[in-house]
């Protein structure tokens, strides 16, 4: 269960107030061509919240951030980073009523939106990570900023957990200065996870794949004396392959951390985890949709060959593994699904889950925007996350200071030293 200390929306009196919602509206947009929503999974994922607090009379003021605008200040960020305005409109056609949109933060634009608000009103301010204050590592810059967002408002409710590992101002410094309350999406995401970390029900089998193993070697070793199995696929199994002096061509790989991916493997033979690597893989000549390809044995990529997909004996190989499974986590797709001639093995991978009997959760990210694209009722899973890297810090057993944020004095997961903001790594955001 959630944090006691976490005070729930529903705790709120929030009829005629103004209402600072902390959202995760980070939407993959088509940045090659009409900069269109191409999933609109984090939208839909918070609407309830939007709707709960709208139709209970609350004027709601979202903010949310839309990837790593750079710049030195707002007009340059601005300029180069991508707009919330097409996620408003979005918003706007899927709760079925307008929605308005300040092109700015805090300036003169928001000001006029935030009081022009009714109750039950809704508006999304822009891109909070146009202003540098918000990423800032200056605490003075951050609170300063975060003070004149909480102008606005008379109460806070944070519910972007996909943002909760940030110590940023309107996940960090922004709930200290207003009254607040975890949002359900918050709530429930910390639920499951608790559920993933304190005595899963085995067999419990991990399944990470994605780019990169750095992203996910802390996972794998935290995780080391919970999980039974950790199955590896996607871009990072190719350095996991190469770890083990196998030849894997021109696929992705991550050389300097070889010998982390061997120590975690001597690990997890050392605590009896199974580890499981793929046999054979989809191999394609490019990096494109209609590129050739062909089947070969995970031993050995050709020279000028590159991994694109879990290979057919691999598909059977993962499902089994997963056939009496009693907890799944998967994060990361098993290869390009993007490009349909690959994604057999995150298909195989996905039905697979789905078919377990038990709690499953689809970490989120790719994995669940994968499950949307293949056509998989997202019913067929026991929760979507929308955590991302978030959801993988606290699976690290990192301290989230959106969490200590919302949670008074208490410091969920762990209880290290709360950092200071990451450079952003990665696909983390």
């Amino acid at each position: 269960m959630p944090s006691s200390n976490m005070q729930s929306v529903d705790d709120l009196d929030v009829a005629g107030k103004r209402v600072i919602l902390r959202s995760d509206l980070n939407v993959p947009l088509d940045l090659t061509g009409t900069g269109e929503i191409t999933d609109d999974g984090r939208i839909r994922a918070s609407l309830p919240v939007i709707s709960k607090l709208a139709d209970r009379g609350a004027r709601v003021i979202i903010l949310a951030h839309l990837g790593r605008p750079a710049g030195a200040d707002f007009a340059e960020r601005a300029a180069g980073g991508p707009s919330l305005r097409p996620v408003a409109a979005r918003l706007g056609e899927l709760l079925g009523k307008p929605v308005a949109f300040a092109t700015d933060v805090v300036g003169p634009a928001a000001a006029a939106v935030v009081a022009g608000l009714g109750d039950g009103d809704v508006a999304v301010l822009e891109n909070v990570r146009y202003e540098p204050a918000e990423t800032s590592k200056d605490d003075a810059a951050r609170s300063s900023f975060a003070a004149q967002l909480a102008a606005f408002g008379d109460l806070y409710v944070g519910d972007g957990f996909g943002a909760v590992h940030r110590k940023h101002a309107s996940v960090y410094d922004l709930p200290a200065l207003l009254p607040h309350a975890a949002g359900d999406l918050v709530r429930d995401e910390v639920a499951v996870l608790q559920r993933l970390t304190k005595e899963p029900e085995g067999p419990f089998v991990v399944v990470l794949g994605g780019k990169k193993p750095s992203d996910k070697l802390g996972v794998i070793s935290n995780l080391l004396g919970l999980a039974d199995r950790i199955l590896i696929c996607g871009g990072m199994a190719y350095t996991f392959l190469a770890a083990q002096g196998y030849e894997v061509g021109n696929s992705v790989l991550e050389a300097d951390r070889i010998p982390d991916v061997q120590e975690v493997t001597a690990e997890a033979a050392r605590r009896g985890v199974e580890l499981v690597l793929p046999v054979d893989l989809v191999v394609a000549e490019k990096f494109a949709p209609d590129a050739d390809h062909k089947v070969v044995p995970a031993s050995g990529i050709p020279a000028g060959w590159e991994g694109v997909d879990a290979g057919p004996e691999t598909r059977v190989l993962f499902a089994s593994k997963l056939a009496d499974a009693k907890t799944v986590f998967w994060n990361g797709p098993a290869g390009v699904f993007e490009f349909p001639a690959f994604a057999a093995g995150t298909r195989a991978v996905a039905e697979a889950v789905a078919r377990v009997d038990g709690l499953t959760v689809v970490g989120g990210g790719d994995s669940a925007a994968a499950v949307r694209a293949l056509g998989i009722p997202e019913s067929s899973f026991g929760h979507i996350s929308t955590g991302g890297g978030a959801s993988l810090e606290y699976l690290e057993g990192k301290t989230l200071p959106g969490l200590v944020a919302l949670s008074g004095n208490a410091a969920l997961p762990g209880d290290a030293a709360l950092p200071g903001d990451a450079a952003l790594p990665g696909d983390r955001a």
